[in-house]
């Protein structure tokens, strides 16, 4: 092995203790109660070695945020169309139950924490989400389209308000706010079979058409970015 490929490991070794650090803290004491300095003391580093891979917390997050989006598509949304539209639906809203029981961290840090920044805004780092967002919305339309859900069913407000409860239970079971007797894979199975039950049977739905399945993290722009 060369000098510059050994470099290299030991450069991508390094990246990825800062990555699991900063996570850790980032699920421990929330995203704005850590700090650069708070990372590189849990890995034994100085602020300025991390400021060598990572020009400021928020890319920190960014490039986490990234990691877990692709967990999600690559690992849960990949799979080919079955013969089945609605059992597709399915497995689309469960997927994203599991990914938060796989990926815990992750789950929580991109779609729990309303401190953290705002994906949204760059988005440019993130294109394979466009192809995750048309997988997911296909798999709704082509049940609309052959007719197992009212054909004036818009797909993408219909998979919102599949995979809402998800999160809500999602949140519950993380955050040990159901009581031991309770089943929350169960909990998560009944709220998707409600759901797809109710818009089949034309519920009426208000809401306006966004993004599937993925909210944005959110950004509170007035709190105070730490170093």
């Amino acid at each position: 092995m060369g000098r510059l490929e050994r470099q290299q490991i030991a450069r991508e070794s390094t990246r990825r203790d800062i990555l699991d650090a900063a996570l850790a803290l980032f699920e421990a004491d929330g995203y704005t109660q850590v700090s650069i300095r708070n990372i590189a003391s849990k890995i034994d580093y100085s602020p300025a070695a991390i400021y060598s891979y990572f020009s400021s917390k928020d890319d920190i997050f960014l490039a986490l945020a990234e990691e877990g989006f692709r967990l999600l598509g690559a690992t849960h949304m990949a799979d080919p169309p079955s013969a089945d539209p609605l059992e597709d639906i399915r497995a689309t809203a469960w997927q994203l139950y599991q990914f938060s029981k796989d990926h815990p961290q992750y789950f929580a840090l991109v779609f729990l924490d309303r401190r953290v920044p705002r994906i949204g805004q760059e988005y440019e780092r993130f294109p394979f989400m466009s192809e995750i967002h048309a997988r997911i919305r296909g798999r709704m339309q082509r049940g609309i389209d052959e007719g197992f859900f009212p054909g004036t069913l818009d797909a993408v407000v219909a998979l919102r308000l599949i995979c809402a409860p998800i999160f809500g239970i999602a949140t519950l079971r993380l955050s040990n706010r159901l009581a031991s007797s309770e089943d929350a894979d169960a909990l998560a199975r009944d709220a998707i079979e409600t759901t797809m039950a109710g818009l089949r049977a034309g519920a009426a739905t208000h809401a306006r058409p966004g993004v599937p399945c993925a909210p944005e993290a959110h950004h509170d722009t007035t709190h105070a970015r730490t170093a």
